[in-house]
């Protein structure tokens, strides 16, 4: 199932810098809970997210704020039913036209071929110490 799970992972991550919420929202289980740090730069919060609902939500605010906004992982790891993807992230707010470029974390629990619990991370070394990684 591990070759599946990064190929899931490498979907979502797909449809996320698509801005297809309804593909993102096939690679992640009904009860996915995820934790984000994406709003922290722009002067929000960390979130949770549970369940489809909860992410069609966020999702819906955070491609409302932006025009563009596209996660590249230039190191994916695989841990079996945990993925970890170390990258940037670059984003493009609609109003400003500002462009953030800011390095990213991921680290992601699988269960069935879906994620299932999603941290995102400001610091790429985090993500990696979160899995129990260290560079």
């Amino acid at each position: 199932m591990s070759e599946e799970n990064v190929e899931a992972f490498k979907r979502g991550t797909e449809a996320y810098n698509r801005q297809d919420v309804g593909g993102l929202l096939r690679e992640l289980d009904p009860e996915v809970e995820w934790h984000s740090a994406l709003l922290i730069p722009f002067g929000g919060e960390a979130t949770v997210s549970r369940g489809h609902d909860g992410v069609r939500e966020v999702m819906g605010e955070v491609y409302e704020a932006l025009a563009e906004i596209h996660l590249d992982y230039s190191d994916i790891r695989d841990l079996g039913d945990r993925i970890v993807g170390t990258g940037s992230i670059r984003t493009r707010g609609k109003q400003s036209g500002a462009v953030t470029e800011l390095a990213f974390g991921t680290v992601t629990d699988m269960k069935d071929g879906r994620a299932i619990r999603i941290w995102t991370y400001l610091d790429p070394q985090e993500a990696l110490e979160a899995a129990g990684l260290s560079e």
